[in-house]
Formats: C-alpha cells, sequence, structure tokens
C-alpha cells in the first residue's frame, strides 16, 4: 500500500530554517506530483507548495521565496527547506501524493516557530 513519512519538524525560532523530508513508498513516485499542505491550531489546512513529475513547482504565496520543494526519484522522497521562518509558518505539515483519482497523506511533522 501506499505510505508517506514525513520527518524533520522541530521548534525553531523565527528567522531559522528547517528541512522536512517525505518517503513515500507503493506508489511509482517518478511520475507523480507530491506536495506539501500544512494546519495551524484552529485553522483549516492548506496548500504550501507541490513539484510535478517534470520538477514544475508552484508555492502559496505566504511561503514565495522562502520555501523550496525539490525531489530525488532515487530516494522516492520529496523536500521542503523552509527558510525565514516566521511564527505564522507554526503547525502540522503534511505531505501528500495523488494516484488514479485518490489523495494519500502521511501523518504530518510538527514545526513550531517560536523565540
Amino acid at each position: 500500500q501506499v505510505q508517506l513519512v514525513e520527518s524533520g519538524g522541530g521548534l525553531v525560532q523565527p528567522g531559522g530554517s528547517l528541512r522536512l523530508s517525505c518517503a513515500i513508498s507503493g506508489i511509482d513516485f517518478a511520475i507523480y506530483g507530491p506536495g506539501w499542505y500544512r494546519q495551524a491550531p484552529g485553522k483549516e489546512r492548506e496548500f504550501v507548495a507541490r513539484i510535478s513529475s517534470g520538477e514544475s513547482t508552484n508555492y502559496a504565496q505566504s511561503v514565495k521565496g522562502r520555501f523550496t520543494i525539490s525531489r530525488d526519484n532515487a530516494k522516492n522522497t520529496v523536500y521542503l527547506q523552509m527558510n525565514s521562518l516566521k511564527p505564522e509558518d507554526t503547525g502540522v505539515y503534511y505531505c501528500t501524493i495523488s494516484s488514479y483519482g485518490r489523495a494519500y497523506w502521511g501523518q504530518g511533522t510538527q514545526v513550531t516557530v517560536s523565540s
């Protein structure tokens, strides 16, 4: 079955950086476009970034210029490099990939930006 396992979250001060990883198995990773979403306390889950099979990327306006999504097809892994972090970036970050109209999600990793 399809499995997504995120890692790399933690506590960081404002202005700091974190790199999230998501290892995906059970699917032909190279032909799909995985993405990242996040959910802050008391808010809806929101789109963060996505990378296509051809490595085209798109980002939420709130993270453009600060976050970078990338992929390593040899490792079936998608990354999210987060720089210049702000307190409003705090939340649970989820990795996702869709196949044949079904979306698969990881368990999430907590990111807390606080001094």
